[in-house]
């Protein structure tokens, strides 16, 4: 009898054990699918701009795979990108087991950039550290890929009434010249038709351009026709698209791209770039970006869409660069967008209509946000405001709305910026 008990006992523990086990793996499971393990204005041509009133709806939750891309990778294995080389690169390189993929000469940059495919069975890390300490001189890192920071959503609002500014004539920001590097763009939309744009794909030879719906979007906030609420119709865009289609048909924005797109934007000499995308820390891009604010650009970028306060997004966390927020009609801050003391600025950039191939959409994320900060620095570089990234914070910056805790912080950074151009 005793036996019999102690063997009852037994079988007990082991299915509830079972139990407990399967509900562990089951939440665990549940976690996972929601983590990221990738990756005063004087007569100056602006006006006050009010703020919008309260919300129409309460920030969303954050949705599973929304955070950061899911199981995305953020940099090109087996792929490293090098410049500032030595005297005799080319061959001692090669004797080291690397091959040239790529030879990149950025003239107005005043760089020569190197794509290198690592030794086989060679980790990227360990390859980088061998590059670094075989040519200590030289700048080197992984070839990053980048993100576009948008997605999609379900509601309709166009940029200018987003954000409490009047409606544009067609000549607003005339003489104005913006640059942007993003997606490509459906040049042939009618929120772009008429409108002073032009247009170049950094794709690799023999692949195709990523989708053109983000691109589209964003150079329709910034240059898109009244009735499509552009925040400058009259502004010239200079635009260069850096994503495309890989061989396995995914679609990346590779660090290259990326170099190329901005010693293009150097040549064409704009005033400021929008940079509505985000990705990691690059060596090699944090030189050439670096490079092109010496030579005048000034660069504003998407504070990133990972909901993260310790993983910062780049370019935006660069010191030259002016990193912008996104904040709901309830001034509340995007559930997705990033914290950090680089944060500078928060503008509209939940629920905003804005053109895509073969219509509108309604749009959410730090991205939708850049563009009412790229137009603003545009206008005050225009009205000799301002020329570098700390004199337009501080330009700016008097002028903004606080949101977030008193001063400067780490959500919202110094808020909402209470001009518009001058030019309705």
């Amino acid at each position: 009898m005793l036996r019999k008990l102690v063997w009852t006992l037994v079988a007990v523990l082991f299915v509830t054990a079972g139990i407990w086990g399967g509900l562990v793996f089951i939440h665990k499971f549940q976690d996972e699918s929601f983590s990221d393990p990738v990756v005063g204005p004087r007569s100056n041509g602006f006006e006050t701009a009010s703020v919008p009133g309260s919300g129409l709806m309460p920030p969303e939750p954050v949705r599973p795979g929304a955070l950061g891309g899911g199981d995305e990778i953020d940099m090109l294995p087996n792929e490293l990108l090098i410049a500032n080389v030595p005297d005799q690169f080319v061959e001692s390189v090669r004797g080291l087991g690397f091959t040239i993929i790529e030879t990149v000469p950025l003239r107005h940059l005043g760089l020569t950039v190197y794509r290198l495919r690592t030794p086989s069975g060679t980790p990227v890390d360990e390859a980088r550290r061998l590059l670094a300490a075989r040519y200590p001189t030289a700048t080197v890192d992984a070839h990053h890929l980048y993100r576009i920071q948008g997605t999609d959503e379900h509601h309709n609002r166009l940029a200018r009434p987003l954000a409490g500014w009047q409606p544009a004539t067609p000549e607003c920001g005339t003489g104005l010249r913006i640059g942007m590097i993003d997606s490509a763009i459906s040049v042939g939309h009618p929120a772009l038709k008429g409108q002073r744009l032009q247009f170049h794909s950094f794709h690799k030879e023999g692949r195709r351009p990523g989708p053109s719906e983000h691109g589209t979007a964003i150079a329709a906030m910034l240059i898109g026709r009244p009735d499509w609420g552009g925040l400058l119709p009259g502004a010239e865009l200079i635009a260069a698209n850096m994503f495309e289609k890989n061989d396995a048909g995914r679609v990346i924005g590779s660090g290259m791209a990326l170099l190329k797109s901005i010693d293009w934007l150097v040549e064409k000499r704009v005033q400021v770039v929008n940079l509505s995308i985000a990705g990691s820390d690059n060596r090699v891009v944090r030189l050439a970006f670096d490079r092109a604010r010496r030579k005048g650009l000034i660069l504003v970028a998407a504070a990133g869409n990972w909901g993260s306060a310790t993983r910062p997004a780049y370019p935006a966390a660069y010191p030259h660069v002016i990193a912008i927020t996104a904040f709901d009609t309830d001034r509340s801050v995007y559930a997705k967008a990033n914290r950090g003391s680089y944060i500078d600025f928060a503008a509209p950039g939940v629920r905003v209509y804005a053109a895509v191939p073969g219509g509108g959409r309604i749009l959410s994320g730090t991205s939708f946000a850049v563009p009412y900060l790229s137009a603003l620095v545009a206008m005050a570089v225009e009205h000799g405001m301002a020329k570098t990234p700390d004199d337009l914070r501080g330009f700016l910056s008097g002028s903004a709305l606080d949101l977030g805790a008193p001063g400067k912080d780490e959500v919202f950074g110094w808020g909402f910026v209470q001009i518009q151009p001058k030019c309705q």
